[in-house]
């Protein structure tokens, strides 16, 4: 199969694009598009065959659930059985945005886009292909971020192309960028009281000044009991992970955290392995070998989230074997970023402090 990319500088002059995407979408194909978040793999969510299209495409296990995307608010009356009164605040003071949003389903849904759960993932992206492709296609689309199952989320046409090439028809490349970075904060709304599954764009601070109280989900930093089914995306042991092993070092300073990765390495250099190491402004100073890459300022962790998947395929590119990777204070954007490392990292952490 050829993979098309059509590049759209100009939301109305290339409109003839999203049409013709748009018109996959309708004959039951699945369409890559960008968000505010990551690049998405689309197809119509009521269609249970088209669904099991993205399965196949990415390689993803079915019991891994989808977010719905939807162009209006109004779009989400038929897809659940109910909405407490706090989702309409959540979607007036979030929505478009990178919330997503779990309810209870109705029959409507088909249990392929939901892994078989009783419950649906809905979100509206900010951003004007996505919502375009969704307005055009006429039905709510089903979307996991573009990439091979388990590996790097992409942040452009490019980092999709580079995974799905050949595997779906189309690409949709956006002159907007995923400002976000990180895939959007999964709130499940269909319990007693709301919990996080996945931290994202929207943090918990910003969802406490809507809600009365908001729950973490206990594995958001922990790993998840593999008998389980994920009832959110990204809730399997690894995952976001670069080709490279990833070991994060946590400590009680900076200076100490960078001591414990020069030691750590020596030894890996000294077995003839290739060493990434992720820092951040802060500290380069303290690496002077192998492949170093800053993500960024640690005052600045929405900056660091944006560029985080971006960073780590820089270390694919340059066929890295370990990475050694620095912890981020988890408060705000700092709680997505971490979620996202250590289940690159499988988990692996070496807590210096100790």
């Amino acid at each position: 199969m050829e993979t098309k990319v059509y590049k759209i500088n100009d939301i109305e002059k290339d409109f003839w694009a999203i049409d013709e995407a748009a018109a996959l979408i309708r004959q039951g194909q699945v369409v890559a598009f960008p968000t505010e978040t990551v690049y998405g793999l689309g197809a119509n969510a009521l269609d249970g065959q088209a669904v099991d299209r993205i399965f196949k495409a990415k390689g993803r296990p079915n019991d891994n659930p989808l977010i719905v995307h939807v162009s209006r608010r109004g779009d989400i009356e038929p897809l659940v059985l109910e909405a407490p009164p706090e989702t309409h605040a959540l979607m007036e003071a979030f929505w478009p945005g990178p919330l997503t949003i779990i309810l209870k389903k109705s029959g409507v849904v088909p249990h392929e886009t939901t892994a078989g759960l009783s419950t649906v993932a809905l979100r509206m992206p900010n951003h004007p292909i996505a919502l375009a492709l969704i307005e055009r296609s006429g039905v709510p689309l089903a979307a996991p971020s573009a990439n091979t199952s388990g590996s790097l989320s992409p942040t452009t046409a490019q980092h999709v192309l580079e995974d799905l090439s050949g595997a779906i028809p189309m690409i949709l490349d956006g002159i907007y960028p995923c400002r976000v970075g990180l895939e959007s904060t999964v709130l499940d709304m269909s319990g007693e009281n709301p919990i996080i599954l996945r931290p994202g764009g929207i943090t918990p601070g910003m969802l406490k000044e809507v809600l009365r109280c908001v729950d973490l989900d206990e594995s958001i930093l922990k790993p998840t009991d593999p008998r389980h089914s994920p009832r959110s995306p990204g809730m399997k042991y690894k995952h976001y992970a670069p080709r490279a092993q990833v070991v994060i070092f946590k400590g009680s300073s900076l200076e100490m955290m960078a001591d414990k990765i020069n030691d750590a390495l020596d030894e890996y250099l000294g077995r003839g392995l290739k060493v990434g190491i992720l820092a951040s402004d802060e500290t380069l100073s303290h690496y002077s070998q192998g492949e170093i890459i800053s993500m960024g300022s640690r005052e600045d962790p929405a900056a660091i989230a944006t560029g985080l998947y971006a960073s780590l395929r820089e270390f694919d590119k340059a066929g890295v074997d370990i990475i050694l990777a620095e912890w981020v204070e988890e408060e705000e954007e700092g709680l997505a970023i971490m979620n996202r490392m250590i289940r690159a990292a499988g988990f692996h952490v070496v807590d210096t402090s100790r």
